[in-house]
């Protein structure tokens, strides 16, 4: 949930922008900025939106693997050796052992 203080209307943010911006930098937390009352948009410092992005992305890779875990134990995947091999046939690759 968002804090009072991060909440504030947008003329008042326009007012005072690097007050703002300041405070975003430093708290890390988003801004919510509302008109007539009512939230319309949410503000965040970069940094710490691309903190939150990697975060995501970790999350999904998680949930692939996951994905990829349920799938080997209910034995419905393709092993990586069988991957490989129509890799190498679609590229026309021949396999050099050793």
């Amino acid at each position: 949930m968002f804090r009072t203080e991060d909440i504030c209307s947008m003329s008042a943010f326009v007012r005072n922008a690097s007050t703002y911006a300041h405070r975003l930098r430093e708290t890390r937390r988003p801004q919510v900025l509302t008109l007539n009352g009512t939230a319309e948009l949410v503000i965040q410092n970069a940094e710490a939106y691309q903190v939150l992005v990697d975060r995501l992305e970790e999350l999904e890779a998680l949930e692939d693997l996951s994905r990829a875990a349920d799938e080997i134990q209910d034995k419905e995947g393709v092993s990586v050796s069988e991957v490989l091999d129509r890799l190498r046939q679609e590229l026309g690759v021949t396999r050099e052992d050793g």
